[in-house]
């Protein structure tokens, strides 16, 4: 399966809101939260009901994971762009509260300061589309030496780090893997650099499996020595997540 974050990030907008995407080559509907496919054609079992491939993968989306709306809306600020009090209305919005009922559930205000959010929301949502709209247009000559790197979901810091191109990418992969891109040679210090490499090493590990402490380190000593320090950056970084004891350890979706 294509990496997760990537796939994520490379959706249409429509397939993010319905939160999977299909395949062609594969035949295989993808979820976009975790990443667990089903295939065209075979019926599989969501809560107890029999049902085919695309029924089933939106219906886990909307079971295991609460729906778009709120993993979307729970997203890292610097996706949203949204403050807290910008997440509360829209998710009363969401309900099809009217003004009047919302200024109730906040404890106060008045019903054209809800209006007035209305409005600055639906300006927002305007001024989004015209910005797709011209990001498409300069992306449309597919050079992929220009394109910059997708920025993982569980990025616990969003900033210049992450300027890289994919042909920057592909020079530090081969200037600190081996030929094969499995054994780290060197562990960089330049954070642009570090990121690339932990990215691909999170590429190691599956995307809906819970690993132990244990095992996580078999993968990490075979890839490189100093398999401590990998792991520690893979969870600084927010490329992985793990239980407060350390007992479990996953891929942060």
């Amino acid at each position: 399966m294509d990496n997760l974050s990537e796939l994520f990030w490379s959706a249409a907008v429509d397939e993010i809101k319905r939160g999977y995407v299909y395949q062609d080559h594969n035949e295989q509907f993808i979820c976009l939260i975790c990443g667990k496919t089903y295939t065209k054609g075979l019926i599989y079992n969501e809560q107890g009901t029999l049902m085919e491939a695309e029924r089933a993968v939106r219906t886990h989306a909307e079971s295991e994971h609460g729906g778009m709306f709120e993993y979307l809306l729970n997203m890292n600020k610097k996706y949203t762009g949204l403050t807290e009090h910008q997440q509360t209305l829209l998710r009363y919005f969401n309900l099809g509260h009217t003004d009047k009922e919302i200024v109730k559930l906040l404890g106060g205000g008045s019903t054209s300061t809800v209006r007035n959010h209305r409005f600055s929301l639906r300006e927002r949502e305007k001024q989004a589309k015209v910005f797709l709209a011209i990001m498409g247009l300069l992306d449309k000559d597919g050079d992929d030496s220009k394109k910059l790197l997708n920025i993982h979901r569980g990025a616990t810091m969003i900033d210049e780090r992450y300027a890289a191109t994919e042909s920057e990418r592909e020079k530090f992969l081969k200037t600190y893997f081996d030929e094969k891109l499995e054994k780290l040679i060197n562990f960089p210090s330049k954070e642009k650099r570090k990121l690339v490499v932990l990215q691909h090493i999170t590429g190691k590990f599956e995307s809906d499996k819970k690993y132990t402490e244990k095992e996580v380190s078999k993968i990490l000593e075979d890839i490189y020595p100093d398999f401590v320090t990998i792991r520690r950056y893979l969870i600084e970084y927010g490329f992985m997540e793990r239980t407060p004891d350390g007992s479990a350890y996953w891929v942060k979706k």
